[in-house]
């Protein structure tokens, strides 16, 4: 293989085959193709896009760098749902559960904290015991016997994305559509699903600032799902303001276990019904996303989702009864008399991490008490000194994230009209 070759064709706009793009992850994985080569190509590809038939060659042949997750005939459908990340998004705590009371299995990959989004091993990690490092039989066995499971990948799962994203990260083509694309799907169908719904946010808080861009990911991750022979379908959903009030780690399982008990965020519950929506329609449990929608609320207000909840908690030594801790509460108080007319959200996350709920270096010890509670969403009226946020946090930390916090949260004369929270969908 001559990947000075493949790296100029890419450049020069050319298309490369399924073939040349298997030698090429092949060779990467192996070692034999060094960094600063496949630097060159993810720059190629940055610059010069992909199309729908390379994105799903890529796909595929990371997703077969490493072992894939097979499962016995005449079981229950396997599916999952994958976010691309925003603050105060819990919805797989609550998803999960809920889709294991509708005859499905959720045998969910999940990851940590990225940029200033959090992440959902590290808030499931504040409830004491519960272990997220589980093995590939213990990740089945969990999977079959509760009907859902959320751990981290294991060291052999999908090793060329593993390696890629590394390198993207420190070369600046993490923003590229395609590999973007290719680094999601190959971990999401190496667990072997039978259906795939895609929340992908647009707005402050999201990676991806524009609906365009959000609808142009969306899009080019459905084709790939559709041609690699996985029905999905995306919904395209609003990040210019929190998902529901908590933000943080072990406040935002409180939020999840409270929403399961029927007592959630109305954004939150409708996002977390939506998605499941789609997946029971995909996966032929259901026939219309209304009846769909009904099985799900059943599934709370008979209170099955929680104790499913507590079933998968307990499967991966946790014990959701167990107390978690969460630091002292302080409220931040308006400026002024007004309307709240935008929130840069992702300043936010950005808050919680210098509060030490997220990570500056890898290595970082979370502070999985620390968060926020937005007491305000865009549109509201506002009073001069009634609380807009409530921080949980040591004394000592508020000064400094007062003022960020300030600064996040526009307040103006005028009223505006609050975002539309799921936009478009995908399918």
């Amino acid at each position: 293989m001559n990947v000075v070759h493949l790296i100029s064709k890419k450049r020069d706009g050319g298309e490369l085959t399924a073939d040349e793009i298997g030698a090429l992850i092949t060779g990467y994985v192996r070692g034999d193709v060094p960094d600063y080569q496949m630097s060159a190509w993810a720059m190629a590809v940055f610059i010069r896009g992909m199309t729908v038939a390379e994105t799903a060659a890529l796909t595929e042949h990371m997703l077969h760098s490493g072992m894939t997750f097979e499962w016995p005939e005449g079981e229950s459908p396997k599916v999952d749902k994958h976010s691309t990340g925003g603050i105060g998004d819990k919805v797989s705590l609550l998803l999960a559960p809920l889709l294991a009371c509708c005859d499905l299995q959720v045998p969910m990959i999940s990851g940590r904290g990225l940029g200033a989004t959090g992440g959902t091993l590290d808030k499931l990690e504040s409830i004491p015991g519960f272990r997220t490092n589980l093995n590939t039989a213990e990740f089945q066995d969990v999977c079959r016997r509760v009907g859902c499971v959320i751990s981290g990948a294991t060291a052999d799962l999908v090793p060329a994305d593993r390696k890629l994203y590394a390198l993207r990260d420190v070369t600046g083509t993490v923003p590229s559509i395609p590999l973007i694309t290719a680094s999601i799907m190959s971990k999401k169908l190496a667990e072997g699903l039978d259906a795939l719904v895609l929340d992908v946010k647009w707005g402050s808080g999201a990676f991806m600032k524009t609906l365009n861009e959000a609808r142009a990911l969306a899009k080019s991750m459905v084709d790939t799902g559709k041609r690699m022979g996985v029905p999905t379908a995306a919904l395209l959903t609003d990040m210019n303001q929190p998902l529901g009030r908590m933000a943080g780690n072990a406040v935002e399982v409180n939020e999840s276990v409270e929403s399961l008990q029927g007592n959630g965020p109305a954004d939150m519950m409708e996002v977390t019904l939506e998605l499941g929506a789609e997946l029971l329609v995909l996966a032929n449990r259901e026939k219309t996303a209304a009846a769909a929608r009904h099985r799900l609320e059943k599934a709370i207000s008979s209170g099955a989702g929680l104790e499913k909840f507590r079933e998968m908690v307990a499967a991966q030594s946790g014990d959701l009864d167990a107390p978690r801790p969460v630091a002292p509460a302080h409220d931040v108080g308006s400026p002024w008399d007004g309307y709240v007319t935008s929130i840069d959200t992702e300043r936010l996350g950005y808050a919680i991490i210098h509060l030490g709920g997220g990570r500056k270096q890898l290595n970082d010890k979370l502070d999985l008490s620390v968060g926020l509670e937005m007491l305000v969403r865009v549109g509201d009226a506002v009073e001069k000194g009634k609380p807009l946020v409530r921080v949980f946090a040591k004394p000592d930390a508020l000064n400094e994230v007062k003022r960020d916090l300030l600064a996040a949260i526009t307040i103006g004369d005028n009223r505006v009209e609050a975002p539309a929270l799921i936009v478009e969908r995908i399918a």
